[in-house]
């Protein structure tokens, strides 16, 4: 989690989607890698797998055997639950304020100092540690950031100068 972009998501919807087209819940939580993973392994599942004759049935209307479509069943369903949970683990993390979610507080404290934007750490040469949490801020933007990476994650710049 993170991405600094982690908002509320829907967990219905991610997994909605998941179940109209595979990969598709995982990409409305912006997890690319899975949602190209899920879609790369029900694809997989579904050619080599599931037996032509079921897909052939499917795609005419008909009903084909439960045991032959089984497979791709149960890969979508899995596809689904995960979705599902990826959105929930996500609101959790949001709820918690995660060091990769900035609320409209954190956005505006350097303007209660008058100090917006590169203005935020132009008097300080050092990063700022708050010791109550693992942050530091960032002497470029003044934008609170994690305290065990070396550069700040909103501007990018090097922390260690």
């Amino acid at each position: 989690m993170s991405d600094p972009e982690t908002r509320r998501r829907r967990p219905w919807l991610a997994a909605a989607l998941a179940l109209l087209v595979s990969g598709l819940g995982h990409a409305y939580l912006r997890r690319w890698a899975r949602a190209f993973g899920w879609y790369a392994l029900i694809t997989a599942t579904l050619v080599f797998v599931v037996p032509d004759a079921a897909v052939d049935r499917v795609v005419a209307g008909e009903r084909p055997p439960l045991v032959e479509i089984a497979p791709a069943l149960i890969a979508v369903a899995a596809s689904v639950v995960d979705a599902y949970v990826l959105a929930v683990r996500n609101n959790r993390a949001y709820e918690r304020g995660s060091p990769a979610t900035e609320t409209a507080a954190d956005a505006s404290s350097s303007d209660r100092d008058g100090l917006t934007g590169s203005d935020a750490g132009a008097g300080s040469a050092e990063p700022v540690t708050d010791s109550t949490t693992d942050t530091v801020s960032c002497p470029h933007c003044g934008r609170d950031t994690d305290a065990t990476l070396d550069f700040c994650q909103w501007c990018v710049e090097s922390l260690d100068e």
